[in-house]
């Protein structure tokens, strides 16, 4: 029974990673190949993979085996040097919505959830698997105040703690 067992709860652990918060829709339609590019971190919730970093930024570029190369980067104060972090995407279903699955390590997926997205791609609003995740991006490393006001109220409007919500210096 447990040879039986082992392989499903494996499964739903690696499902749970990629799966959706409640309450939160990703983006509908979305188009991929405009999200591609340079986005600038504007906040984030903090985490131990990007604590102490400042001028954090994401890039999205196709592969040529298809999905898309992540490369996160950021500034450390404390080592005084540029930390860099790449990986892989792809898109969970083919139904154009804005969810993808995004892997740092090996076999191991979380999802990357666009949940506000300006109609001209220039801010989107991101979390991941729960709503411990949750990331502002932009296109430049500033944004209005609307935007953070928005950002803020929808944010706690869909459940998240901003207790811990930094804002990126990208000085």
């Amino acid at each position: 029974m447990l040879r039986t067992l082992l392989p499903v709860l494996a499964l739903l652990l690696l499902t749970a990673c990629t799966g959706l918060p409640q309450g939160i829709e990703p983006v509908k339609p979305f188009e991929l190949e405009r999200y591609l590019g340079k986005w600038y971190e504007i906040a984030r919730l903090d985490h131990g993979f990007e604590r102490g970093l400042s001028r954090v930024t994401a890039e999205y570029i196709p592969r040529e085996q298809g999905g898309i190369t992540v490369i996160n980067r950021g500034y450390s104060v404390a080592e005084g040097a540029w930390e860099q972090a790449q990986g892989k995407a792809f898109m969970v279903s083919e139904d154009n919505s804005a969810h993808l699955k995004v892997s740092f390590f090996g076999p191991f997926y979380a999802s990357y959830v666009v949940f506000e997205l300006d109609e001209d791609y220039q801010y989107a609003f991101v979390t991941g698997p729960s709503r411990d995740y949750l990331w502002l991006l932009a296109r430049e490393p500033q944004v209005s105040d609307k935007v953070r006001k928005r950002f803020i109220e929808l944010a706690r409007d869909k459940g998240f703690e901003l207790d811990e919500l930094i804002f990126v210096d990208h000085d």
